[in-house]
């Protein structure tokens, strides 16, 4: 499953991190947007196959952020 940014925004912090195991409604990646933190959270439960970003890149809607299995 493919997790994506819900708004534009900066990375701010990364909670889950590539090979751990996460919980359907963790907090995967907190955003950081005009001065408010965004969750993204996992939509099912699995393991991080893939983070395609890191803390201080800037994402826009939709774009991918991690890879769940």
């Amino acid at each position: 499953m493919e997790l994506k940014a819900s708004m534009a925004g900066s990375v701010w912090k990364i909670t889950a991190t590539h090979g751990e195991a996460v919980e359907e409604g963790q907090d995967v990646v907190i955003l950081e947007s005009m001065k408010m933190e965004i969750p993204i959270i996992a939509e099912s439960s699995g393991t991080i196959k893939e983070m395609k970003v890191a803390e201080g890149d800037f994402v826009n809607e939709g774009d991918i952020i991690a890879i769940i299995e």
